[in-house]
């Protein structure tokens, strides 16, 4: 029973985030990028795994922001609509992470939830191209990085387990 009320919420929320607003894509992409995360945090939260959650998220928004200081002035980095720090795309980033923390998690065995949710998430880096913010590259890229970083990062993966031992090694805890 709570699996559904779970389901049901998150296409309810993702139902409000393209509600009776403003319809510009930028928009509607903007909410998605802080909806999607924000419902799996609360889930995570509910599973009891809120805390190990907020640490993913971190080390995706830290790996987010260093690239795109890293990569500087290149063209890789520019947008299509001006300036720098452009890839990768972190709405699609922030979005692609919490969809996928849904589906692993909070959705499972209710596809048409998430298929809402994965949709939600294609509609935000849809958005960032239409809005001119990004190109297709730097939406693809930073998809690859929310999701990875939900993926590679969670308990019991190997990555995870590699760079626990990385930072045991040099005298981490």
């Amino acid at each position: 029973m709570i699996w559904r009320v779970r389901a049901l919420l998150a296409v309810l929320a993702v139902i409000v985030a393209l509600g009776p607003h403003e319809p510009a894509a930028e928009k509607i992409g903007s909410r998605f990028q802080i909806a999607l995360p924000l419902l799996a945090w609360g889930c995570e939260a509910m599973n009891g795994s809120g805390p190990e959650y907020l640490v993913r998220y971190l080390v995706m928004l830290t790996a987010l922001h260093g690239t795109k200081q890293a990569l500087g002035d290149t063209p890789i980095n520019e947008r299509p609509n001006g300036g720098l720090q452009g890839f990768p795309s972190g709405h699609t980033a922030t979005a692609v992470f919490g969809a996928s923390s849904l589906v692993q998690t909070c959705l499972v065995g209710h596809p048409v939830a998430q298929g809402v949710v994965l949709l939600a998430a294609g509609v935000t880096g849809a958005s960032r191209i239409a809005s001119g913010w990004h190109d297709l590259l730097q939406v693809v890229a930073g998809a690859l990085l929310g999701w990875g970083c939900d993926r590679a990062l969670r308990r019991p993966s190997r990555l995870r387990r590699r760079l626990g031992d990385w930072v045991r090694a040099r005298g981490g805890r």
